[in-house]
């Protein structure tokens, strides 16, 4: 199903693909209204220059649109090609196996070995979940926490080698070898004879396995949608006239939107079908098998990593971007520091506050620049993307904290309720919901908006997924009290094997509204991670959006006292008050970024990514172009 609603996509885009000026290499058509499309070769440098209208006259397909276009046209992404499917599919393969060992993993830790049962099996038993070690629910709120946590973190490692020394692609192909090694040794301590034998065995060999995988997991996250997103051919606004004769805006920014979409289709896909065949494989057989066929599928993945070799477009390391972008931070907050603290706040927010870190300006103030100052203007400009994305970042956790509850809490809920499935199945209600919702608002809701002229921006859609998520606490805590109002054990469900005449098919509401907070919250935040980051930070920007969810980890072991009975109705309160107020603030204090986005998204780049200079052979990126007339600039702020 997947492969043909890509295919689909491919097919009905096809036209709107595009190709970037390339400065000296491509030539693009010109059409006139007058002239029945007449065909005539011009040369890139010079399309650029050609203006443009709307309605009659001469436009140039491809050409880079002009301020009053770019204020006027609608926008509209391009196509996806076949490099995409392939690392959408590792992604697939990826998920599959890490949601395949995580959606059995709280049962596995939290519930005592069945009667009878060798495996952790019930199949013909009379018990009515799957269990292996019993621990407890604090140990397993806590040991899947701190696995939530460790994958989050260990992306920043993966990201900076990826930017500095290997290159996306071989810091994959690592991540993916070290990810396989710690599912081998998962399988270890669910197989019967260690399990019954040595529980104590199992229980340590569970907690090295979870920190070698998060080691493979982590670096495998931050840099699989940056190398997938640069498939993308195109980096600049084009000109494309569609068959109804509306000229519009192909824009590489709606199309990383486009392409995270239908890579995060791919992400639920995946963990959907390693959920439910995984739960089943935990209920009728055992762990064993519940974590060895994740292991077979992941194996899987290194052949689609060799397929692409030569075929993925790779972007190669170009030495750490951290020393010079905190010097030209040191440099921009030099003067806008200052003992009143609101002052200190006006002056970082003033929008002249990277002006004093441009070499343009260092230059006209002093007649020269400090030798570590080997970058120009743009690429200071680039920096400032990237700080401004990841400050964007700062409230994230408290969306996190809410999305974590999924494969913690909300699964001992439905262990508590009547049920004809395992209680770790209902689970896959949100993947499925995605698997739904996303071609839905990919094919009709946001076309339409785009249709309307509607500026659905970032920042609105990641403040609407923190209230959606805030619902779907409310929903939980009110499903709670009434779990302990008609439960056999009162407050305290989780302490017998009885259940609730409650049926867990009331869960659902709770999954689906996480599920399109996702869609709002969670891709728009890999979406504007790579558009807002400059090339050489790219794996970087990306993981510090993934080490939010880290961040919200470590938040939430602070919650551990409210995980049991009788305070569930208060723990999911809580999360729902979080939630809406980080919904509240992180509107409050980015709206403003808003009146920004094209002019973030807009800036013209080079076929590799690179800020694109008129009339400049393409830099290294971050080197200074030959000296330039400089300007006297002068910045004033009050200390």
């Amino acid at each position: 199903m997947a492969d043909q609603a890509f295919a689909g996509i491919a097919e009905s885009e096809r036209d709107a693909a595009w190709r970037d000026q390339d400065v000296a290499q491509d030539h693009v058509k010109s059409y006139s209204s007058d002239e029945s499309k007449e065909k005539k070769s011009v040369d890139a440098n010079n399309a650029a220059e050609v203006t443009t209208t709307t309605v009659g006259g001469i436009y140039q397909e491809g050409a880079y649109p002009s301020d009053e276009q770019r204020a006027t046209l609608r926008r509209v992404p391009a196509g996806i090609n076949i490099n995409i499917f392939a690392i959408a599919l590792i992604e697939f393969c990826e998920r599959f196996s890490y949601y395949g060992f995580q959606v059995v993993l709280t049962n596995f830790i939290q519930r005592p070995l069945p009667p009878g049962s060798r495996t952790g099996a019930i199949k013909g038993l009379d018990w009515n979940t799957p269990g292996a070690l019993g621990k407890g629910q604090q140990a397993a709120f806590g040991i899947t926490t701190f696995n939530t946590f460790w994958i989050y973190v260990t992306p920043i490692a993966g990201a900076f080698v990826a930017d500095t020394y290997w290159g996306r692609y071989k810091t994959i192909c690592v991540a993916i070898a070290i990810a396989i090694i710690g599912h081998i040794i998962m399988i270890i301590p669910a197989i019967p004879e260690v399990l019954v034998n040595s529980p104590n065995a199992s229980y340590g060999l569970t907690i090295a396995a979870i920190i070698i995988m998060g080691v493979g997991t982590g670096s495998f996250k931050s840099n699989i949608s940056p190398l997938i997103a640069e498939q993308i051919p195109a980096t600049n606004l084009a000109l494309k006239k569609q068959k109804n004769g509306d000229l519009v805006i192909v824009d590489p920014a709606l199309t990383v939107a486009r392409v995270m979409m239908w890579f995060y289709l791919l992400i639920n896909l995946g963990s959907l079908s390693g959920q439910i065949g995984m739960v089943y494989a935990e209920q009728d057989v055992g762990f064993w098998l519940s974590y060895t066929i994740p292991t077979v599928v992941l194996c899987c993945s290194p052949f689609v990593m060799l397929w692409g070799r030569k075929r993925y477009r790779r972007t190669p390391p170009q030495g750490s971007v951290l020393p010079n972008a905190f010097r030209a931070l040191r440099l921009a907050t030099s003067n806008a520091w200052s003992w009143n603290l609101g002052r200190t706040y006006r002056n970082i927010k003033s929008s002249d506050f990277w002006t004093v870190a441009k070499p343009s300006y260092v230059e006209a103030q002093t007649g020269s620049r400090p030798a570590w100052m080997t970058f120009d203007d743009q690429w200071v400009d680039e920096v400032r993307r990237g700080f401004k994305a990841c400050w964007v970042f700062v409230l994230i956790p408290f969306y996190w904290i809410v999305y974590n509850q999924m494969t913690s809490n909300l699964t001992v809920q439905a262990g508590t309720m009547t049920r004809n499935v395992p209680n770790d199945f209902i689970n896959n209600l949100n993947p499925i919901s995605l698997v739904i919702m996303i071609p839905i608002f990919d094919q009709v809701i946001y076309p339409y908006l785009r249709h309307k002229n509607i500026r659905f921006t970032p920042i609105k859609r990641i403040t609407l997924g923190f209230f959606f998520a805030s619902a779907s606490m409310i929903v939980a805590a009110i499903i709670q009290h009434f779990i302990y109002a008609t439960h056999p054990c009162g407050d305290r469900p989780a302490s017998c094997d009885s259940v609730s005449p409650l049926n867990v098919w009331i869960q659902t509401p709770e999954y689906v509204l996480i599920g399109i907070s996702e869609i709002f919250t969670s891709i728009t935040g890999l979406e504007y991670a790579f558009n807002k980051a400059p090339p050489n930070m790219r794996s970087l920007v990306t993981s510090m959006w993934l080490f939010t969810n880290a961040f919200s980890a470590a938040i939430g072991q602070a919650f551990v006292p409210l995980t049991e009975d009788p305070l569930l109705v208060i723990n999911y309160g809580v999360f729902a008050g979080l939630s809406a107020a980080g919904g509240v603030l992180f509107w409050f204090l980015f709206r403003k970024l808003d009146a920004e986005e094209y002019e973030l998204n807009d800036m013209r780049r080079n076929e590799d990514g690179t800020p694109f200079v008129a009339g400049q052979d393409r830099p290294v990126y971050g080197q200074a172009p030959a000296p330039a007339a400089t300007t006297d600039l002068e910045v004033k702020r009050t200390v």
